[in-house]
């Protein structure tokens, strides 16, 4: 055992903490297959990548240099991908962060407990509805033909809306959709921030007069400002990393122009097209814009208000 005040080795710190370490080693080695060995694959993107070549191919392949990004950034998808991504993300983060936020607030001043836990539970239970059963859905319910909203439209004297075939439409049922499924869930780090807050914080401004209006913008929202931007700068990192999973599911050669993004053209380069080397250079361009965005965005906000991730 050592001595107190003396430096313990390496090996010491391992044997003490041997059996934390032992849960923490599925998570590495997950990390490290699926992670960190599938990194050797992007030397693709300067290669001319032949199928059939093996693994080796990765390492053997002819170089090209920077051939498949000018291609990419030449092609005339790229402008409409770049925007559809962002857009799409944008949209998300502007209506849909805000609304945890609200939410929570909401329920944390709710006097009603009961009623308030009832909310959560009910909020929380879209999140763990599978993405397929959620576009299942949306495919059901905005059918021409047999949906319920084209029923209530045709009820009201109006012509049905394919809304799952019209581009102008795409963008929105993304985003509501989304919102709808995430914001209980998304709500519960701010639920567990406002409670965290000093009671005694409360009683001081009621005495002084404070309505809650007043204690909601001047003590709550400050108190959980960090909180948001750690969340926002998270949020901002993945400004550009589109569900794949829900846009493959929603989108169809009719809603392109506003549907598609550069994670679904990557899959149709990559899987449908065999261009292994277009694909890993156009999925490097989006990892990196996703890296430039996290660290901006974590040095504006620890220039800015203080807090950072890092």
């Amino acid at each position: 055992m050592a001595l107190p005040g003396e430096r313990k080795t390496l090996r010491q710190l391992a044997m003490r903490d041997r059996y934390l370490l032992l849960m923490f080693l599925p998570v590495f080695i997950y990390y490290i297959i699926f992670c960190y060995l599938p990194m050797a694959g992007l030397t693709m993107a300067f290669q001319d990548f032949k199928m059939g070549s093996g693994f080796l191919g990765v390492f053997t392949g002819e170089w090209v240099g920077l051939k498949w990004f000018k291609q990419f950034f030449s092609s005339v998808f790229a402008k409409r991908l770049i925007r559809n991504t962002f857009l799409l993300n944008f949209y998300s983060l502007i209506f849909g962060f805000p609304i945890p936020i609200l939410f929570a607030i909401c329920i944390t001043q709710m006097r009603q407990k009961r009623l308030a836990k009832a909310a959560q539970v009910i909020t929380y239970l879209p999140y763990f509805i599978s993405t397929v059963v959620v576009v299942g859905m949306m495919t059901n319910f905005l059918s021409p033909s047999s949906g319920i909203v084209n029923q209530i439209i045709k009820a009201l004297g109006g012509k049905p809306v394919n809304f799952m075939g019209n581009p102008s439409w795409f963008r929105r049922l993304y985003v509501i959709s989304g919102s709808w499924q995430s914001f209980g869930f998304n709500s519960i780090i701010f639920v567990a921030a406002i409670m965290g807050i000093d009671p005694t914080l409360y009683e001081s401004m009621r005495v002084d007069g404070a309505n809650r209006w007043q204690q909601i913008i001047h003590l709550i929202l400050p108190m959980i400002s960090d909180t948001i931007i750690l969340l926002l700068i998270m949020t901002l990192g993945n400004l550009l990393n589109v569900g794949f999973e829900k846009v493959y599911l929603m989108y169809s050669p009719a809603v392109y122009e506003t549907g598609d993004v550069i994670s679904t053209y990557v899959y149709r380069q990559g899987i449908e097209n065999k261009n292994f080397s277009y694909a890993s250079a156009v999925g490097l361009f989006y990892s990196l814009v996703g890296f430039v965005f996290v660290v901006a965005s974590n040095t504006l906000s620890r220039r800015v208000t203080g807090s950072s991730l890092w």
